[in-house]
């Protein structure tokens, strides 16, 4: 047995390192050592780690985004069109939806399954983004005086946002602590789960209105709402990171659930997901507005789930496909010349709370 042993004064501490390495080879993405103790180190998933480092540096406030000049052009009825604030209402009223579907799943499935507490700690920054996401559309309906029961019905009523939503939501419901993750089945219920939400969900069908929202603000228009867009798809491609790296893990780990059968049944994923996402689409554009067509969204969506595929071993669904909104990466390359990027988190504390007790006295 390897031990160490410390001596201090009387007193003589035996550290057991047989033990402690195997608490640490015990780690595993799931039905690995089962413990209360957040014993992150030594890590096992360093990646992990690394993504939870760069997910809290890229924080951010919503209230740290002016929106002055949004209110202006939501009140400017010959100089924004019907079609394009349409866009905007699309988008608040799909993700102030979609953000807590995410962030649902993330805390009450996939954290309280897995096992290692890195994984853990990434997936809980995860979910902590999603409210700042949910907050930031709070945000955008009081700021332009949007009524939010209208947001309610949208969510509601539009067959397309429903559709796409329960989508993802049924195969959560199914996905509860207490599953019995010993048996193939099963294991491949969680794993679709995580290419579901990270890969289809995050990946393939926010990217839609990421687009429309985004070719506005390339416009100036909804200046304020358009930069919200931008540190969100930011932060989303961090959490399409985090999932899909997941994925890879959970594969490794338990390789018999890699059958032909169950790749062919993500990649038939996938292409519902597609469908759902074009469908809602046409919905969000039923005219040519933002200088772009639907064709190119379309195209768009075809382009980004291929990659999702690729990105885990999977075979794209199309022939390969130019990606005609070439942009819309440029739009995550956001530097940190914004004041409050150089802000430490406490004095973001301090700026929102006089932001709330500011607008408390309006």
């Amino acid at each position: 047995m390897a031990t160490t042993t410390i001596t201090l004064g009387d007193r003589e501490f035996v550290l057991d390192r047989d033990k402690a390495e195997a608490a640490f080879n015990a780690k595993r993405v799931i039905n690995g050592r089962d413990t209360m103790f957040f014993n992150i180190l030594p890590l096992k998933y360093q990646w992990a780690y690394d993504l939870y480092k760069t997910m809290k540096a890229n924080h951010w406030e919503p209230e740290d985004i002016q929106m002055q000049k949004d209110c202006e052009q939501w009140r400017d009825l010959k100089g924004v069109a019907e079609i394009e604030r349409w866009i905007i209402k699309m988008g608040i009223g799909y993700f102030s939806a979609a953000e807590g579907i995410v962030g649902d799943n993330i805390q009450h499935v996939v954290r309280e399954l897995v096992t290692a507490p890195e994984l853990k700690l990434v997936l809980g920054r995860h979910a902590h983004e999603e409210n700042i996401h949910a907050d930031s559309l709070v945000y955008m309906i009081s700021s332009l005086g949007i009524n939010p029961h209208e947001c309610e019905a949208m969510f509601e009523d539009i067959k397309t946002m429903k559709e796409k939503t329960d989508f993802v939501v049924t195969n959560s419901r199914n996905l509860r602590r207490d599953i019995d993750l010993s048996t193939i089945e099963n294991k491949q219920s969680l794993a679709k789960n995580i290419f579901l939400f990270g890969q289809c969900m995050e990946g393939t069908q926010f990217y839609g209105l990421f687009g429309m929202v985004l070719a506005l603000y390339r416009q100036n228009k909804f200046p304020g709402i358009g930069q919200m867009f931008r540190y969100t798809m930011r932060d989303e491609s961090n959490h399409i990171e985090v999932f899909r790296k997941l994925f890879i893990e959970l594969v490794d780990e338990n390789a018999e659930i890699w059958t032909p059968e169950f790749q062919e049944d993500l990649r038939d994923t996938m292409a519902e997901a597609v469908r759902l996402e074009k469908a809602f689409i046409r919905d969000c554009l039923p005219v040519h507005a933002v200088g772009l067509t639907v064709d190119e969204f379309l195209t768009y969506i075809d382009y980004i789930g291929d990659r999702r595929l690729e990105g885990v071993g999977l075979k794209p669904l199309n022939a390969p496909i130019t990606n005609p909104l070439p942009w819309l990466a440029e739009m995550m390359d956001i530097k940190k010349e914004s004041n409050f990027f150089e802000t430490k988190v406490t004095e973001y504390q301090k700026k929102s709370n006089l932001v709330s007790a500011h607008d408390d006295d309006l």
